[in-house]
């Protein structure tokens, strides 16, 4: 699993929990004052996930204030930029003059640099952070000083993209090794610096690399979601992307594990007929129509490509957890 701390307020005395939690922010984020209404017998629930120099937090507390003043900034400053990922619950972001609401699917970034003020609404918040050491983000620091404080979105374009990212890995950090934390900390910082760059719309200014891996995962994305369309293949998903099949094919190959986008497309449609397989409502459903409806053409090349991922056929699959499903009184 990847390195990960957790704080529960529930294990401490209620009087201990808001001055522990504050101190934990101040080591994962920077020194902060901090406020509620609550504090007495503050509840939260915080993981901490390691991704080399970068960290990931989901986070779960009642409503507070955060607030990142001179005096804080002057004692101590990380130099790090912060991003929310916020899921439920909203934050009135006061950065200079201007404060702005920032509410689900929101995306909200601060500075560790900068003084403001951060102000829950009435409802328990839950939300993603994200602390990025500015020296590793791969854009100029003029651009990403610019976008700091703006509404950005989880709902289109590079945000649903760093949403999806960061979902999947809280929900997933048991199943990566910790060797793979510095890569997944690279995905992570890439994702942020389009995110960015799209939103001032200067993506020229990114790396070649940065640009590379984050077309990646946006093609990724859009496999996953028109998977099961029976349509979909290698020139569509690279007609749907502006570039040439050649192209395509040279973008997978630079990830450098031997994977194609053909098998990831194809990857993607045997897992989700495997989990249609599993689906008890979905036992009298016969298993061509499954294939079908997962985006194969022909019931013999489905047959083939599932023993050759699973070592086993489609119905004997199938029939193997029907039957444990009875035996469990499961379903």
């Amino acid at each position: 699993m990847l390195p990960e701390r957790c704080f529960r307020s529930e294990e401490l005395p209620p009087g201990d929990r808001f001055d522990c939690f504050a101190a934990l922010m101040a080591e994962t984020h920077a020194p902060m004052e901090m406020e509620s209404e609550y504090a007495t017998e503050f509840q939260v629930n915080q993981r901490v996930i390691s991704l080399g120099e970068t960290a990931v937090y989901p986070l779960e507390c009642q409503p507070l204030v955060f607030r990142r003043t001179a005096k804080l900034i002057r004692k101590a400053d990380p130099e790090a930029y912060h991003l929310s990922f916020i899921q439920r619950g909203e934050g009135h972001v006061t950065l200079g003059r201007e404060t702005r609401t920032h509410g689900a699917y929101g995306l909200h970034t601060s500075d560790t640099s900068r003084v403001w003020e951060i102000r829950a609404g009435r409802e328990p918040l839950r939300f993603i952070g994200v602390e990025i050491p500015k020296a590793l983000l791969p854009l100029p620091t003029r651009d990403a000083d610019r976008v700091i404080g703006r509404n950005l979105s989880a709902r289109e374009g590079t945000g649903v993209l760093l949403a999806q990212f960061l979902t999947r890995m809280v929900a997933d950090s048991r199943t990566y090794r910790p060797s793979e934390a510095p890569r997944l900390g690279t995905v992570l910082t890439d994702l942020v610096a389009a995110l960015f760059a799209g939103a001032l719309d200067t993506e020229r200014s990114l790396p070649y690399e940065t640009h590379r891996r984050t077309l990646t995962l946006r093609i990724r994305s859009f496999i996953r979601e028109n998977a099961d369309d029976p349509r979909l293949d290698v020139p569509s998903i690279a007609a749907a992307h502006h570039i040439s099949v050649s192209y395509l094919h040279r973008l997978f190959q630079q990830e450098g594990d031997g994977t194609t986008v053909g098998r990831v497309l194809l990857r993607q449609r045997l897992e989700h007929a495997r989990r249609d397989l599993l689906d008890p409502a979905l036992r009298g459903v016969p298993v061509h129509v499954i294939a079908a409806r997962r985006g194969f053409s022909h019931a013999a090349a489905f047959s083939r490509a599932f023993r050759d991922a699973y070592d086993t056929t489609p119905t004997a699959y199938r029939r193997t957890a029907t039957a444990t499903t009875a035996s469990t009184g499961v379903g």
